[in-house]
């Protein structure tokens, strides 16, 4: 290995939130440093893992007072130049230090103090018998052997172990019985990565096909398109007819997901359609699966990496296509550190690869339908569904002066029981878990409060104790109000868990599946619920908003929306489109195959305009009417918007910084301060929050306000007291 025998001048990005990098002396007996590497460095009382962003610079400081690096991690560069080129622009467009975007862009494994060890290998299973045998063996009473046997058979290939795991949550004994009994064999795969299987595509309506001959005409170079289609119109057809042209040219895919919810159908989908070599990048993958998948994709092993926001980084040396889908989710924005819009980031990514991209939703953006009117995107349209069935009609139920049951009204629970008795599925969607959202005192009014919040605490497990959404905190329910000790303590409101039950003791004969982040905690278990409803195990499904989206439920006719108002009477500009999106998807999982569909919507503003307008006109007519709004107002995507958070234990300091920033820009004729103002929840984990919202109508003159900011704000008085934070294009203004 080659030896630097003079020590060099390096520059280093280190996970700070300083901006600029820190310059360091490599020392003769290490090997060459080269842009890209990771390098092990103390930075302050710590040691920290930091990338090279430059080698023989010249330093303003003395070379006798620069520190040496530890070590070298890695043989070779980690990122390469398109890499850097990628974040160096994400740096600066959001304003982070670049130190902190290239360690989030690594697997959490490698920004470790550790060297970069080649790809490990993990267990797997092969059938040793052939599918006519495997299908006579006597296997009745063991049906989830059964199971996974003619999974791993049909797959013609191995399967990981922590794939099937996934799938089917604990089967490591059943495993170990087949390989006993010697249907299945272990064997030793490349870490990370899943063999697919060749399978045969439909047949594309002429419709679909249209929409082919589009993408195809935009061509090969950077080319973003907006599929704009109905739920199950066929949007993922178009994605994997897409992905087979460029898979047959030898170059590689990235396909997003903007939450784990969807992730098991659609790897499924992925996994049985191509005889590729696939990568699964998501939270839920321990830290060594996640970096194997990193490094066979950065080696260009992995033709297909599947998954949620931080893949944007995926290092893919043949990436010759971009798949975005549901791209007008909220979870695509990093909500804090660096707070990219992978969305964004993906488009940026195509534009410097010169590649094409493609950005999927039954209710996009606005900015994505703005970009399109404006002919930046290739607007590509599927207004029908792929198996014919039509779209199910959306109907109202006032709910003003009548009882509910757990949040459910009478005439809901009515239209929900014939459903049932044909056998079908209904769905129930509540955006809230746990069992109801606030604990009340019927004698004297209290609330139970978060001591560190300003929002009450949550009721879970029936009404046994109590938590907190925004921080964390839990204790256990009172049995009499600690203001008056009265014992009439009431639940107020539904989630999750009230409906739930609610259901239960209406239709015990049922099968029902909650659907929430409380339920799902356990590794496998959305896999395994996912598979009871797709059997028609289960009837009713009752879930948050990992249920609204992406699931493709044959048996399913019938979608309760309970709770729709909150998206109309909010602070946040943002709000009635998201409850646009939100109804739009909900109802869109009912009648999808040959069984016709129907919504309910249960609200106590059966009036309000923008209901009204998006059961008028659909998803379409409200986006139009919203995109005028917006054009009246400057709001985005008309202009453009940065907003400054500050934080600090006192109620006065972050308000103080706040006005401080405020009059750095005052005389900017260009720019409109709007605050500062105290946050919507002013106290979150015992922290006061205060916001300063900047505007300007061309993007390009906001950012030098930011920079201004960043390099005059840490000296404000009293800056040092203060947690603050630029966001880019905020998503969330509460």
């Amino acid at each position: 290995m080659e030896t630097a025998f003079q020590p060099r001048l390096i520059r280093v990005a280190v996970p700070v939130p300083l901006h600029g990098g820190f310059d360091y002396l490599t020392r003769n007996d290490m090997p060459v440093a080269t842009v890209g590497m990771r390098v092990l460095v103390q930075f302050g009382r710590r040691k920290l893992v930091g990338v090279i962003v430059a080698v023989d610079v010249q330093s303003d400081v003395a070379a006798k007072r620069l520190r040496a690096i530890d070590a070298v991690l890695d043989d070779s560069p980690v990122f390469d130049a398109g890499q850097l080129r990628l974040l160096r622009w994400a740096a600066r467009y959001y304003h982070c230090p670049l130190g902190e975007a290239l360690a989030t862009a690594l697997p959490v494994a490698l920004r470790k103090t550790r060297t970069d060890k080649a790809q490990s290998r993990h267990r797997g299973w092969q059938a040793v018998a052939s599918s006519e045998a495997a299908a006579t063996t006597n296997l009745s009473r063991a049906p989830k052997q059964r199971l996974l046997l003619d999974c791993i058979a049909a797959s013609g290939t191995a399967i990981a172990h922590s794939s099937l795991l996934a799938r089917f949550g604990a089967v490591t004994a059943q495993l170990n019985a087949l390989e006993k009994r010697g249907l299945i064999t272990a064997v030793e795969l490349p870490g990370g990565l899943e063999q697919g299987v060749a399978g045969t595509a439909p047949a594309l309506t002429a419709e679909q096909q249209a929409a082919m001959q589009a993408l195809y005409q935009a061509g090969d170079g950077f080319a973003p398109a907006l599929l704009e289609g109905v739920t199950g119109s066929g949007k993922t057809e178009i994605y994997f007819q897409r992905m087979a042209t460029v898979l047959a040219s030898g170059r590689q895919v990235l396909f997003l997901a903007p939450e784990i919810g969807l992730t098991p159908q659609l790897i499924e989908r992925v996994r049985s359609r191509f005889a590729a070599a696939i990568g699964v990048l998501h939270s839920q993958r321990s830290e060594g699966e996640r970096a194997d998948v990193w490094r066979a994709a950065r080696a260009g092993d992995a033709d297909i990496v599947v998954g949620t926001r931080s893949a944007v980084f995926t290092p893919m040396p043949k990436l010759g296509l971009i798949i975005v889908d549901e791209e007008h989710d909220g979870s695509y924005k990093q909500q804090d550190g660096f707070r990219y819009h992978a969305r964004d980031v993906a488009l940026r990514r195509a534009q410097l690869a010169a590649i094409p991209i493609v950005l999927g939703s039954a209710t996009p953006a606005l900015e994505s339908l703005h970009n399109a009117e404006a002919a930046r995107y290739a607007h590509v349209r599927l207004a029908n569904r792929a198996t014919g069935a039509v779209m199910p009609p959306i109907n109202v139920i006032d709910v003003r002066s009548r009882p509910l049951l757990g949040g459910l009204s009478e005439p809901l629970l009515a239209r929900i029981e014939p459903h049932l008795a044909a056998g079908n599925q209904v769905m129930i969607f509540i955006n809230r878990r746990g069992f109801a959202p606030k604990l009340i005192c019927h004698d004297c009014g209290w609330v139970a409060p978060c001591v560190r919040c300003d929002a009450p605490l949550t009721l879970h497990g029936g009404i046994s104790r109590l938590q907190c959404h925004h921080c964390g905190a839990a204790e256990i329910a009172p049995k009499k109000c600690p203001a008056c000790s009265s014992e009439q303590l009431l639940a107020l409101g539904a989630g999750t868990e009230r409906v739930a039950g609610a259901l239960r003791s209406r239709f015990p004969q049922v099968a029902i599946a909650r659907f929430d982040r409380d339920s799902m905690a356990r590794k496998g278990r959305l896999e395994a619920q996912l598979a009871d409803v797709a059997s028609g195990a289960t009837q009713l499904l009752v879930g948050t908003q990992m249920l609204a989206k992406g699931h493709d439920f044959a048996r399913l006719t019938c979608v309760g929306v309970l709770d729709v108002d909150g998206g109309l009477f909010s602070a946040d500009f943002r709000a009635a489109e998201h409850m646009a999106q939100l109804v739009t998807q909900v109802a869109g999982r009912a009648g999808r195959a040959q069984r016709p569909g129907e919504v309910w919507l249960q609200t106590r503003h059966p009036e309000h305009p923008l209901l009204q307008r998006l059961l008028s006109g659909g998803y379409a007519g409200f986006a139009q009417a919203a995109l005028s709004e917006r054009r009246e107002a400057d709001l985005p995507p008309f202009g453009h918007l940065a907003l400054l958070r500050a934080e600090a234990h006192g109620e006065a300091e972050p308000m103080n910084f706040l006005s401080a920033a405020a009059a750095e820009v005052a005389q900017d004729a260009h720019l409109a301060c709007w605050g500062p103002v105290p946050a919507p929840m002013q106290r979150r984990a015992g922290r006061y929050r205060a916001h300063l919202l900047l505007h300007a109508m061309d993007r390009h003159k906001l950012h030098p306000a930011l920079d201004h900011w960043q390099q005059v704000l840490p000296d404000v008085p009293g800056a040092s007291r203060v947690r603050w934070s630029i966001d880019v294009d905020p998503q969330d203004l509460l």
